[in-house]
Formats: C-alpha cells, sequence, structure tokens
C-alpha cells in the first residue's frame, strides 16, 4: 500500500497555506530577462501547509522551525516577511512556526504559498493593511506563482503568473501522486527541448486535458514521473502540475479517488483531495479582519 495522506487539513488556530494545482500549462514565449510567458489554470485544494505567527515589537523576524536544505536566510517565508517590513516601514517583527506537509519539488506550490500566506497573515497581524495587488507586487518579487496565493481565486493567468483573472471551473477529488523524487523547477524551464512557442488560448477555451508543455522534458529527465503517469493513465486522465514532481486525475467523489489511492504502488506518495475555487487563506484572512475591525 502506498502512503496514503488524506485531507484532514487545517486547524482553526492556523493560517493556511494550500496547495494547487495546474489544470493545464502552456508556455507561450521568452522576455529578454530570462521569464517564461505561459497560460495556466490554478485551483487550489484542500491540504497544505499550516503556519503559525507569534507578533513581536522588536522587529525581528525569526523561524522556530527547522526545513532540510533551507536555511532561514533562504527560506520564502522569511525573506516575504522582511520584504514586506521593508515595503511598509513596519517596525513589528515575528516568530514564526511551520507545520510542512506540502513536498518540495512537488509542483503543487509549497514555498510560493507559504510566502504567500505570510504576507497575507502579517499584513493584518501586522495593521499594514496593503490591499491584495498591493501583496501581489510584493509576492511576484518572490515567486511566479505567489499572487495567485494571494489573490485566493482560482484562476487563468497569463505573463510570468502576474495577468489574474478568475475563473470558476468545477471542484472535483484529486488523487494526487508524489513520485520518489523531486524536480527544481530552473532545470525545467532552462532546458533546451522544452516548448516554448505554444499558441496563446482564449479562457473561454478552457477545458480539463489541455496538457502540460513541461511533461515531455519531465518524463525525459525524470522515469520516475513517466512511471507514475502512466500507472495512473491507466485508471483515469493523468496530469502533470507545474513542472513536477506531482501529477494528478480528477475524480467525482472522494470514494473513487482513495480506491485508486489504495492501489498505488507504496514507493508513492499520495494525497486525496477536495478542489477548490477559493481558498481556505481567504476565508481565514476574512475572519480573522472582522475580529479586528469588531474591536
Amino acid at each position: 500500500m502506498s502512503k496514503q495522506i488524506h485531507s484532514t487539513f487545517f486547524d482553526t488556530d492556523c493560517w493556511p497555506a494550500p496547495g494547487k494545482l495546474n489544470l493545464f500549462l502552456h508556455i507561450t514565449g521568452r522576455r529578454d530577462d530570462g521569464y517564461h510567458l505561459l497560460q495556466t489554470m490554478f485551483q487550489f485544494f484542500d491540504y497544505g501547509d499550516s503556519l503559525y505567527f507569534d507578533i513581536n515589537n522588536n522587529g525581528q523576524l525569526k523561524r522556530l522551525t527547522d526545513i532540510d536544505g533551507v536555511s532561514e536566510e533562504q527560506d520564502l517565508i522569511i525573506r516575504a516577511a522582511k520584504m514586506l517590513q521593508e515595503t511598509s516601514g513596519c517596525s513589528k517583527g515575528v516568530d514564526i512556526k511551520l507545520s510542512k506537509r506540502l513536498p518540495m519539488g512537488g509542483g503543487i506550490g509549497g514555498g510560493s504559498s507559504d510566502a504567500a500566506t505570510t504576507l497575507v497573515a502579517l499584513n493584518q497581524l501586522w495593521g499594514v493593511n496593503m490591499n491584495l495587488d498591493e501583496l501581489a507586487k510584493i509576492g511576484i518579487k518572490l515567486g511566479a506563482d505567489v499572487p495567485i496565493f494571494i489573490h485566493g481565486q482560482a484562476a487563468w493567468a497569463e505573463g510570468i503568473g502576474e495577468k489574474i483573472n478568475y475563473l470558476d471551473t468545477t471542484e472535483p477529488y484529486y488523487l494526487i501522486i508524489k513520485p520518489d523524487c523531486s524536480v527544481p523547477t530552473a532545470q525545467i524551464f532552462s532546458h533546451p527541448g522544452l516548448t516554448r512557442d505554444s499558441q496563446k488560448l482564449k479562457m473561454s477555451a478552457f477545458r480539463r486535458g489541455l496538457g502540460n508543455d513541461c511533461e515531455e522534458v519531465v518524463r525525459s529527465l525524470y522515469p520516475q514521473v513517466a512511471e507514475a503517469l502512466d500507472w495512473l493513465s491507466g485508471y483515469q486522465t493523468a496530469e502533470l502540475t507545474g513542472t513536477g514532481a506531482c501529477i494528478f486525475a480528477a475524480f467525482d467523489t472522494k470514494e473513487q479517488a482513495e480506491k485508486v489511492a489504495g492501489k498505488a504502488p507504496a514507493k508513492w506518495d499520495t494525497i486525496v483531495a477536495r478542489g477548490l475555487n477559493c481558498s481556505p487563506l481567504n476565508i481565514r484572512a476574512q475572519k480573522v479582519n472582522s475580529k479586528i475591525s469588531a474591536q
């Protein structure tokens, strides 16, 4: 049996950092500065990391949780807090605890989601009161996916990820599989064999199964991902999210997804989670804002 992870999800005291899926990903060009132009559809799912913030008045930023291979200075969480602090002129600091569940190198948004949650949470807890567009301008400096987590709505994204249009879609149950490998995003986007000239689509053309331009390169470099895609395709249409390594398939019911997950090889981790058009981070931010307004 595989190690199956169910969407028990977040406790009420945390600030959620949910995972995301790219329901398709096309690369339509490349800018002079090396950034790739893309089109993609993001949707969240009800499983992810949890963050806890303890505000201080001494201006110090500290991560209380060790993360293998990621120093505090490199961590997007601390970098996001520092950028918000510098941009806003806020003199407050914070101690941050992280419960890490999303796999690194999986293409489901772990680091980007953590950074977005840090910006959204501290914006409220520090009393900075920037709007989402202002936070997104900070977030895009940390990663192309960060703005989508800040805005917190399923969306069609273009450019380098900063041009966002909300677009609701069905909310199926997903079986998400993490093969026994991690895929560095930079390796895929720098590969000479990557498709970079896909034809641009209109939002009205969105449908499931449009494909991922990174898949061919990822398959060639990571046979573990190719194996998982081929296996899952035996049960349902399997797709790569982002640059991988995670793959996914949509099911009508949780029971259908769990049944297939139960057959997965033990070397793979699996997540069964519900697709969401509204991020749990948005819901949490609204609740905290209501409490602050009532005080």
